[in-house]
């Protein structure tokens, strides 16, 4: 769904209808009125094209079963494309369709030749389940569609491997599982006719660079098989999606982007919390979250969570079937456990009708719950991303979504998600007391007159491609021809690997010299996930992945599980296992860090006079020191408890911006307020860069620092948290003029004195958010945009 810049209307305004009456209803249930915007996207006719003449008639009578008729243009459009053999991706917005779109050759293709195979890559367990389940009801004869993923059982695969024509998986299962058993499927891989990318653009940073390799050791096998597959990509609508889908695949790739399905309208709402009275302690209770430090307590608003959750509770008592999106796993566990309180204490028994829904879940919960919300046994679900993706929630008539996603794209991916069969339907935007939140709900014209962002991935990151190769190498000898597959870079990692003697260079090519396979995390989260195991009864609860099981998981931690509290009594990360109680203490836990940083490299630099803008490789060494311990009704800080955990390094990219002393005495920034200035201003630079790169504030770091011994001067540096770098430094250097420009009005226009979690307050600040000085933040930003060129 892509919004109207035309069809702006002030808060308030809109036609009549039952999502602008349902909102009246939300925004008269509080004291004052939360919504700063409401935008009208307004409903759009579909236009319909005639099926292909390739399509062959069974097809085209199994669709006309499900009850479509006829494609619409951009299906039809993208479906011949592949269908004559080019590499496309579709990119429109939710609920449009593109299924069809790569379902269509696909599977024509399969009826045509009884030999044929194709590859289905889905982000997630849960899309590949919902399109296992579309391509099954089509009931075609020797299709065989199965999922091979981690949930598989083994008795399956042997039979998925033999007999299946369309096989539906995911990145990690493809790098882990069926790349690496390249023999025992290369009947298979020889016979590959297409290989479909489903939501590519959730492939992106680290991540996406992994993947964009694990897609070329795919090319090379089914090369060394005799195939050549056609690759169909399909993307929520994004910015340059064929530059961004020749990047993953390494091939040249057309782009259909007009949508012509048909769209219901979608009432638009941006929700700020309310401000808290200073008095608020025991009357307004705060959920446990990581919210910063308040010290000014008339600044605090209201927990996005907590507002989220009496929305989500107000739509289903008026049997309105509502998602919820929420950031974190944790945080869609209180949404949904605040919720289902709340319904319970109205009429008991109501807040089973809510639950929660995240990764981590074993495979049987999650099934359950999509079963339940798809038969409309739930009419309220908080849920991660894990859901944003395209399985298809009929009926939902509204969305709301707790805290802005980090990118355009995906709030309208989320917001996609309602009025899915046509009708109207509600979207709502609820603040978070975060700078960037804070600045678009009052910057609407970033939400709806700004493009979608460009999907940002670097394949040539040397700790992403080295490791891929080594992958390959395991999985053939390399060639110099493969070096030209895998890009920029490629010999000077083979090389690099020839030195350390994991390869040996032969004159048919590079091998692999160790027995095991390369242990390689396409998600570049830090090490294998951590088991969470109850200690009394030996239950696993679920997992967390390695890079934040020392946030979440340390000793002490609390712990949330399907609404349930369990307190962490040892962390073992040898081993992978973290063992719980249960226990509902009242109080949360927040995870503390000290971080140290030095300049490896300078790659790019802008030289402004007394300020200088620099691109490099930095080196970062980060250790969870402490756990603060908090009320969760007040949000008061208990105590600090001291932790032994290791000191993890990372060297990546980082953006940086230094000062002369002389400029900021000029500017009136006293020199002991110098730290305060520079740390704030970090705080509110990484939290508005997601407007300018695909990324999340915490895909990032920051340092700021008086003086730093290598660049000599007052330094502010942000930097990405992924060995290597994700793409995000240097998309912040590149348009460094409005990311500042942008961090500088969203302090400013804060209506705070001193500084808020709206404006310079950091949610995992490891120093407390102290000293922070908003006033000095913003003189510190007028003398980089005053000399910084533009």
């Amino acid at each position: 769904m892509k919004p109207s810049p035309a069809a702006s209307a002030p808060a308030g305004h809109g036609p009549a209808s039952a999502p602008v009456d349902l909102l009246r209803r939300l925004r008269a249930r509080g004291a004052g009125d939360p919504v700063t915007h409401v935008e009208r996207v307004p409903a759009r006719a579909g236009v319909p094209a005639p099926w292909p003449p390739w399509a062959p008639t069974e097809l085209r009578a199994a669709f006309a079963r499900r009850g479509v008729v006829a494609p619409w243009r951009h299906q039809a459009e993208a479906a011949t494309l592949a269908y004559e053999g080019g590499h496309v991706v579709v990119a429109t917005g939710t609920a449009s369709g593109k299924s069809l779109a790569y379902q269509l050759p696909a599977l024509a293709t399969l009826l045509a030749d009884p030999r044929a195979t194709v590859l289905y890559l889905a982000p997630t367990k849960a899309l590949a389940a919902d399109q296992l389940r579309a391509v099954a009801e089509l009931e075609l004869e020797g299709v065989r569609p199965a999922c091979y993923d981690g949930d598989t059982p083994r008795a399956e695969r042997e039979w998925i491997r033999r007999h299946s024509r369309f096989v539906l998986t995911n990145p990690d299962m493809l790098h882990h599982g069926i790349l690496p058993g390249h023999a025992q499927w290369s009947g298979f891989l020889r016979r590959l006719a297409y290989v479909v990318i489903d939501e590519c653009h959730t492939y992106r940073g680290v991540f996406g660079s992994h993947v964009a390799h694990v897609l070329r050791r795919l090319r090379r096998q089914c090369a060394r098989f005799g195939a050549t597959p056609v690759f169909v990509l399909a993307s929520a609508t994004s910015g340059d999606p064929a530059t961004a889908a020749g990047r993953l695949t390494g091939l040249p790739v057309t782009a259909v982007t007009e949508d012509a399905s048909p769209r219901g309208g979608v009432t638009f709402a941006l929700w700020e919390p309310p401000l808290l009275p200073p008095d608020s302690g025991s009357s307004s209770p705060v959920p446990p979250q990581a919210t910063g430090d308040h010290d000014d307590l008339h600044q605090v608003r209201r927990s996005a969570l907590r507002e989220t959750a009496d929305l989500l509770a107000d739509t289903v008592s008026e049997g309105v079937r509502t998602l919820a999106f929420v950031r974190s796993r944790k945080g869609a566990e209180v949404v949904a456990a605040n919720a289902r309180r709340a319904l319970d204490d109205a009429v008991p028994g109501l807040g089973d009708r809510v639950a929660a829904y995240r990764g981590g879940y074993l495979r049987e919960e999650r099934r359950e719950l999509e079963r339940a919300l798809l038969h409309g046994d739930l009419l309220g679900l908080a849920s991660t991303n894990a859901l944003e993706l395209g399985v298809d929630l009929v009926g939902l008539d509204a969305v709301l979504i707790c805290g802005y996603p980090g990118t355009r794209a995906s709030l309208w991916q989320q917001a996609g998600r309602a009025g899915r069969s046509g009708q109207e339907a509600l979207a709502v935007l609820v603040a978070r007391d975060d700078p960037l939140d804070t600045y678009l709900v009052h910057h609407p014209e970033a939400i709806f007159g700004a493009p979608v962002e460009a999907t940002v991935l670097d394949p040539a990151n040397p700790y992403v491609l080295t490791p891929q190769l080594a992958c390959a190498a395991a999985e053939a000898p390399l060639t110099p021809a493969d070096l030209a597959l895998f890009g920029d870079g490629a010999k000077e990692a083979v090389d690099e690997l020839v030195a350390a003697g994991a390869l040996r260079q032969r004159p048919t090519g590079w091998y692999w010299r160790h027995r095991e396979r390369p242990d390689v995390d396409l998600r570049g989260e830090g090490g294998a996930p951590v088991c969470v195991v109850e200690s009394s009864t030996g239950r696993l609860l679920g997992t967390v992945d390695g890079g934040s099981s020392h946030f979440l998981l340390h000793p002490g931690a609390v712990y949330l599980h399907q609404g349930v509290s369990y307190v962490v009594d040892e962390l073992d990360l040898a081993d992978g296992c973290a063992l719980v109680h249960a226990e509902e203490p009242d109080w949360s836990t927040h995870a503390r860090d000290v971080t140290d940083l030095s300049v490896v490299s300078v790659r790019s630099y802008v030289d402004a006079g007394p300020v200088g803008m620099f691109l490099g490789e930095v080196d970062v060494t980060s250790q969870v020191v402490s756990y603060q311990r908090r009320r969760i009704a007040t949000g008061e800080v208990i105590d600090t408890r001291p932790l032994d955990l290791p000191t993890r390094e990372l060297r990546t990219v980082a953006v940086w911006f230094t000062l002369s002393p002389q400029s900021l005495t000029s500017a009136g920034v006293q020199t002991s307020d110098v730290p305060g200035a520079l740390h704030a201003a970090e705080h509110a630079a990484i939290g508005l860069l997601p407007l300018m790169a695909t990324c999340d504030r915490w895909d990032i770091g920051g340092l700021s620092t008086a003086l730093h011994p290598d660049t000599e001067a007052p330094t502010v540096f942000v930097y990405d948290g992924h060995p290597g770098g994700a793409g995000f430094a240097e998309r912040a250097y590149g348009t460094a003029s409005a990311w500042l420009r942008a961090t500088r009005d969203a302090i400013a226009e804060c209506g705070c004195e001193t500084g808020c979690p709206s404006c310079v307050q950091s949610p995992k600040c490891g120093n407390g958010n102290n000293p922070l000085s908003k006033p000095d933040a913003i003189r510190v930003l007028d003398v980089v945009l005053a000399n910084l060129p533009t």
